[in-house]
């Protein structure tokens, strides 16, 4: 069983995506998205499987949870920085986990 302490090793922040690039090499339909997590963190990117939900000119600006303290990861040629969260829809493709309220600050921690 995790204990709060398991929750509090991961840093989840908000970020905000500012580039949407495709990622023909990924194995399954992807984006490479590049997110500013703020000033504290900056810039990080990462790869999700968002095709079936998004279209790239929908996630530019859209504010997004992520985990950014788990080491780099080599996807293909690319290297992702971060993990963009999300959830499965009925077909098991992603739907992103994203702040309710725009007053969402970006950089700012889960709690």
């Amino acid at each position: 069983m995790a204990t709060i302490d398991d929750f509090n090793q991961l840093d989840i922040r908000v970020g905000k995506i500012v580039q949407v690039d495709d990622f023909p090499e990924a194995r399954k339909p992807s984006y490479k998205l590049t997110i500013d997590f703020g000033p504290e963190v900056g810039i990080k990117h990462s790869s999700a499987q968002l095709v079936k939900h998004y279209k790239k000119n929908e996630l530019i600006g859209k504010k997004v949870l992520g985990v950014i303290n788990f080491p780099p990861r080599q996807i293909g040629p690319f290297i992702s920085e971060s993990l963009t969260l999300g959830v499965p829809d009925t077909n098991h493709d992603c739907v992103l986990i994203t702040p309710d309220n725009d007053d969402a600050v970006v950089g700012g921690k889960l709690y």
